[in-house]
Parts: C-alpha cells; structure tokens; sequence
C-alpha cells in the first residue's frame, strides 16, 4: 500500500493507495479517536455492487452506522440533498466525534464533505474514492461543495478529511467512459506540473486503457503527489492552487450550457484544457505544436475536444457565474509548455470568444 503525506499542520492527513481498502478504512475509522456513530454516504451504483459488502465489513468493527444512498449523478449535489443528510445526521445523533465516510466518485465527495463541514460546524471526514476522477482529483485537497442553479460548486468550504483511501480494484467495475471521464485531470498534471509525466501518459496509452493495475496505480499515485505538494503550499486558493482549475473555467460553463447531462465533469475538462491552450497560443504563450500533442493525447484517451449544444455567447456569459472570478475578471490559467502555466486575469474579449468558437462542434463540422 503506497502512502502521501499532505502536509498541513495540525490539518494533515494521508493518502493511501492500494488493493482491497475497505478493510483499511473501516479499521481507521473504528480507531478510539472516533465515536461510534458513522454516516456512510454513497450513490446507488456504487450500492449496487457493494452495499452488503459495505454492511458487513461495518458490523463486523460494531459501528452503529447509518447507510444515505444518492441518486447517482451531478443532480444529487443540490441544497436540497445536503438537507436530508443533515436530518439522517441529526436524527441518528451524531455527535462532534462521528465520521461521515464518502465511498463514491466526486458527487458523494462534495457532497457528503460539505455536509462534514457544516453540520455541528465540523464532523470526522473520510472519503474513500472509487472513481478514477476522484481518486486523482476530488477527494484529495479538500474541496467540498454543492451546486446551485446559476452555477456550479458556488455553495461550499474547504474541509479536510481525516484519511483518503483509494481503492484501485473498484475501478475494474468501471465502464471505459469513466474511465476516460478521470484522464481528463490526469492530464492536466502532465500539463501544469510535470512534462515528464505528460509524457509517460503517451507512451502508456494502451496499458492504461486496458487497465494495467500497475500503470493505473502510477499514475494516480502521481497525480496525487502533484495535487498534494500544491494543496500543501496553498491550502485555500490563495495563489499557487489556482494553477488546478486549468481547463475548469470553460469546463464548468460547458456543463453549465448543457446542464449537467451531457458531458461529465472530465469530458468537460478536456475540451476547457483545449479551449485555455488555445487562448495560450493566441497571446503567444505556446506554439500550435504543443496546442496539438495535447489535442493529441485527449484524442487518443477517446475523449471529447469539442462540445456540442453551446452557443459562444452562452458559454461566455457562463464564464462570469464562475467562483473564481474576482471583481468581473476571469483568473485564466494558461500554458507556456508541459510543465509550465501561467495565472492571468488580462485576456482581451475576442481572444477568449475566438477559441470557444473553435471548440463548438457547429463550427467544426461536427
């Protein structure tokens, strides 16, 4: 089982990657720090496959636990779900030493952690992943939100959780598209961090599409020492971290133009890394040459590099509906080389407008 340490003081906590960690984590959470009351909270696939398994593995540590089951999918991370989680919580009486355990992709995540940060001000959190977009992205650095009907994650708080630990095995139960659906923050490592890694995911294409447990433990383990060393140095987004929403401006006006039901968040990260790198080349950052390989490489992982069912004007106006635009600016992060971004908020209108035009499927002829 490999470890990652993200340091933050007094709010550090481990990330554990591995085989067959349910165990693990039920043994962590059933440590004399915690009180017996646990809220498990998961979605109906993820019940589907393990929830009796879940049940015993609970039983047998003595946990009196609640088990919440989501609708699977983005239209579960509303107010209104927060809501009822908070009733179970109340209603099971779970006190200031409880633990709300995530075992699920990115919704339960944000979700179940944003309730762990509210209710009583602050509860025992521990996300245990089972999606490959989780395991590399949402469940490491604390970021829990829900959504709200003028945009995405706008409701929401930074709340560490105590342990992560990412199970390797539940992706075997994954279809290829979420698989494909958690390439897309891979790629981005490669992209804002590390061209060494970007290249190892060129030339392991095949293996990690064919689901090589040792290539996909490789590259979630590096993906989550790029996310941790980052959330390390800049806990609350106060500079460095911006560098992770690469991709994520236009990403989430996307999802937001066709409503969550399209394409999922990965897919929309892939088609916003296009729409940044074109902006990039348009202010001379980066030459068209880089602008392709990364096309390339999103291509071939068989994911999207441009959508469909948006308008330039809608997903512009989207864009200012975005968390992190201050003051009426869009903080845009843009590449320079693999490896290499830069923060700007100084991007004239008609560059911006130029690339998304590119990344509209009626524009491209298909």
């Amino acid at each position: 089982m490999e470890k990652i340490k993200v340091e933050l003081g007094e709010n550090s906590y481990e990330i554990f990657i591995g085989e067959n960690l349910f165990d693990d984590a039920a043994k962590f959470i059933n440590s004399p720090n915690f009180s017996k009351k646990v809220m498990v909270v998961t979605d109906e696939n993820i019940f589907n496959i393990y929830g009796e398994k879940l049940r015993k593995i609970f039983s047998i540590y003595d946990t009196n636990f609640e088990m919440k089951i989501l609708p699977a999918g983005e239209t579960s991370k509303t107010l209104e779900k927060a809501e009822k989680l908070y009733t179970c919580a109340i209603e099971s009486r779970l006190d200031r030493k409880s633990v709300i355990v995530a075992i699920g992709g990115g919704v339960v995540g944000d979700l179940a952690g944003f309730v762990a940060a509210t209710y009583l001000r602050g509860v025992n959190f521990v996300q245990v992943p089972t999606t490959l977009l989780a395991q590399v992205d949402s469940s490491v650095g604390g970021k829990t939100a829900v959504n709200h009907k003028l945009g995405k994650n706008l409701i929401g708080a930074f709340y560490q959780p105590k342990a992560v630990f990412i199970d390797i095995a539940t992706l075997k139960t994954l279809p290829p598209r979420e698989i494909r659906t958690g390439l897309g923050e891979v790629v981005k490592y490669g992209v804002i961090s590390d061209a060494d890694f970007f290249s190892y995911l060129e030339k392991n294409i095949e293996g990690i599409l064919s689901g090589n447990v040792e290539i996909l433990k490789q590259i979630i383990k590096r993906s989550c020492e790029i996310k941790a060393e980052v959330v390390s140095r800049d806990e609350k987004e106060s500079g460095l971290r911006r560098i992770l929403n690469f991709g994520h401006t236009i990403a989430h006006a996307v999802e937001e133009e066709t409503h969550y039901t399209k394409y999922n968040h990965g897919e929309a990260v892939a088609i916003g890394m296009i729409g940044a790198a074109l902006i990039s080349q348009k202010l001379n950052y980066v030459d068209a040459e880089k602008v392709q390989r990364l096309k390339n490489l999103i291509e071939r992982f068989g994911m999207y590099t441009h959508c469909d069912g948006c308008t330039v004007e809608g997903i512009y106006k989207a864009l200012f509906r975005d968390k992190k635009t201050v003051g009426g600016k869009i903080n845009w992060v843009l590449m320079k080389d693999f490896g290499n971004v830069e923060i700007t908020a100084e991007v004239p209108e008609n560059i911006i407008k130029e690339a998304l035009k590119e990344i509209i499927c009626d524009n491209k002829g298909g």
